[in-house]
């Protein structure tokens, strides 16, 4: 048998980023609107092709600087997607990544390969081009999962935040209602939150305390576990 790699077919690789973003309400997610064929029009999730000289993740972070102005932000691999027909051109895989931003914190700039980049809530996705929908669905059940044992919820918040603030973003990713006692008793007893001493101005009833992610209290230090 031949060892000569150019005896066998080589796929092509691209890395796609599933970018949620909250907006205090909904959780939602970035797409970009393709100029170019396959599915010119429709909207994606931001991608690109790997260059031989990248890593994954520099694939990545070019993608999303390039195509939607964003850098600097937090960013997981998710999955290899490998569906033999998920692009129409050829055989391609995907490298997929994840991302959380705070959309107040970013400028979001369509780069040249798209109409427009734009945040959709999760509720009212449009109709996706390539398998993007499937991909979407994967990162959002992975956020679901380690948003339980991880606090990378906090990329989604302002730097300052309400205790009611953080459990509200806790039951949008995880689609369900949490009991208001419950979770602020394990929530404090984590180590990962930081009493600033201020209180959230302009409300109503009594001003609620506000806190801060204590990123050196972390560190895989605190046994981080709600439920």
């Amino acid at each position: 048998m031949s060892n000569d790699l150019h005896n066998y077919p080589t796929p092509s690789v691209t890395v796609d980023c599933v970018v949620f973003g909250y907006d205090g309400t909904d959780l939602s997610v970035l797409l970009i609107q393709r100029k170019e064929a396959p599915f010119e029009s429709m909207w994606t999730i931001p991608g690109g092709f790997l260059w031989m000289e990248e890593t994954f993740e520099t694939t990545a972070n070019r993608i999303l600087a390039t195509k939607a102005g964003l850098q600097g932000i937090f960013l997981e691999q998710l999955y290899t997607f490998g569906e033999i027909e998920r692009d129409p051109r050829k055989r391609v895989l995907s490298v997929a990544y994840f991302a959380l931003v705070n959309p107040s914190n970013y400028q979001v700039v369509a780069g040249d390969a798209a109409h427009e980049a734009k945040w959709f809530a999760l509720s009212e996705l449009p109709a996706l081009g390539f398998d993007h929908q499937d991909v979407i669905q994967v990162a959002q059940q992975r956020l679901k999962a380690k948003v339980i044992y991880q606090p990378i919820g906090f990329e989604l918040l302002d730097e300052q935040f309400t205790l009611t603030e953080l459990q509200h973003l806790y039951e949008t990713i995880l689609e369900q209602s949490i009991d208001k006692r419950n979770f602020r008793k394990k929530i404090l007893e984590t180590g990962v939150l930081k009493n600033t001493g201020l209180k959230r101005t302009g409300v109503k009833n009594r001003a609620p305390e506000l806190y801060e992610f204590n990123k050196e209290a972390y560190q895989g230090k605190v046994n981080f576990s709600l439920f």
